[in-house]
């Protein structure tokens, strides 16, 4: 049984939104293209309440994109985005979402971010999402959406981590940093998951 997730297609993540992904639209079109190549479809939801602690906003003096540590954990502090109940957090309009079967949402806690659709970044809490993929009889995972190096990444590695077999579908995915991607590639291949095209998946 093979999983599409889908991670943070958001209005906040494409360009115009608070946190834009260079080219994080032009990925839509091709979402929807692979969707119905998939027994099951699952999306995340950044869904942070206002004042999160990953906001540079919630800490007089710095700015976005400075590292602080949080309660123990390296933190990149970002721009106010995907906050509850906005417009920016809302699904993407041309995401096609009639067979998006669940919706994970994530970065709940004040006090702790969430990249991952799989756990917090401190692995304290589980989103619930690898029991849901279990008992739908999931043992593959392909991972699109935005960002690569970010959320998709994150969750790709903890899909391996719960046993999955991992498929990044690169061309369906964006990154804020072309660097930290190519490192994310090389990690997640480290741990066994692979880095494809959609053609691997359209045919």
């Amino acid at each position: 049984m093979k999983a599409l997730l889908l991670i943070d297609i958001q209005n906040d993540f494409v360009p115009g939104g608070a946190l834009a992904v260079p080219g994080g639209a032009d990925i839509i079109p091709l979402v929807n293209r692979l969707q119905p190549h998939f027994d099951l479809v699952v999306a995340t939801q950044d869904w942070h309440p206002a004042g999160h602690l990953s906001f540079a906003s919630s800490h007089p003096g710095k700015q976005p994109f400075d590292r602080i540590e949080l309660y123990g954990l390296a933190q990149v502090l970002w721009p106010d985005h995907c906050v509850q109940g906005t417009a920016g957090a809302e699904l993407h309009p041309a995401l096609d979402q009639h067979r998006i079967e669940a919706i994970f949402r994530k970065g709940m806690a004040r006090e702790i971010d969430s990249y991952s659709g799989f756990f917090d970044n401190g692995h304290r809490r589980s989103t619930g999402l690898a029991d849901y993929l279990r008992g739908r009889g999931v043992t593959e995972v392909y991972l699109a959406g935005l960002a690569a190096d970010y959320c998709v990444f994150f969750s790709a590695k903890d899909a391996r981590g719960q046993g999955f077999s991992t498929f990044l579908i690169e061309d369906a995915t964006r990154a804020i940093s072309p660097d930290g991607f190519e490192q994310a590639k090389v990690e997640l291949h480290e741990l066994g998951g692979r880095v494809i095209q959609s053609q691997h998946v359209l045919g």
